[in-house]
């Protein structure tokens, strides 16, 4: 249904899915969990959380056939979500895993937090974003929105201009990107109460609009 568009949710066989299906629905979308490539067919977004490593990661999508469907999804600039791992895993490699390749969709790499004297990692609680005027998902948000982290690795992309939405923690990093219609968010909207359901809404209306 137009109303409902549904959603892909990406289970890689780890961790609980269950609070962002129910935050995606609350937003009004229709989620099933995708665990294999014909799951992609017929669905109007994919939505990838993640927890766990990048290497976990990157080796279970590619144990269930799903890394090059994914790539061939990003490639036509299909509608993607990425949440924390599911936003780290679009660039090329991580620190966390050297040995793997992520999807690659952006070029980039995945960086650990510095080893500082009081500086707490991994990052866990509340911080601000610093928010881009060109990601409609933010529409109607606060300039300082505070949104729910839990990472000790950030997205360094090679460009810039990907870049929708800054925070600080030690360091300057990416805490959202986009191009076209593939998104990632370092955050968990679905931990983030009003702000992070306003994004989700936003990101369901974008879908409702596209399918009309």
């Amino acid at each position: 249904m137009a109303d409902s568009p549904r959603v892909a949710m990406i289970d890689y066989g780890s961790g609980n899915l269950r609070s962002v299906e129910k935050a995606l629905q609350h937003a009004g979308a229709e989620v099933f969990r995708a665990d294999s490539p014909g799951a992609l067919a017929n669905c109007a977004a994919v939505v990838l959380p993640g927890v766990g490593s990048f290497g976990d990661c990157a080796r279970s999508l590619e144990e269930r056939g799903l890394t090059e469907p994914l790539r061939a999804w990003l490639a036509t600039d299909r509608p993607y979500l990425g949440i924390c791992l599911g936003y780290q895993i679009l660039f090329e490699t991580s620190e966390e895993s050297p040995e793997a390749r992520g999807l690659a969709h952006w070029r980039g790499r995945v960086l650990k937090f510095p080893e500082r004297p009081r500086l707490k990692v991994p990052h866990m609680g509340w911080n601000s974003l610093e928010l881009r005027a060109h990601e409609p998902m933010f529409a109607g948000l606060p300039d300082l929105a505070f949104v729910y982290f839990v990472h000790s690795y950030y997205p360094q992309p090679d460009d810039t201009d990907l870049i929708t939405a800054a925070c600080t923690h030690g360091v300057p990093f990416a805490a959202a990107c986009r191009r076209g219609n593939v998104r990632g968010v370092q955050f968990h909207p679905e931990k983030s109460q009003a702000t992070g359901l306003r994004m989700l809404e936003n990101f369901v209306d974008e879908l409702r609009g596209a399918t009309n």
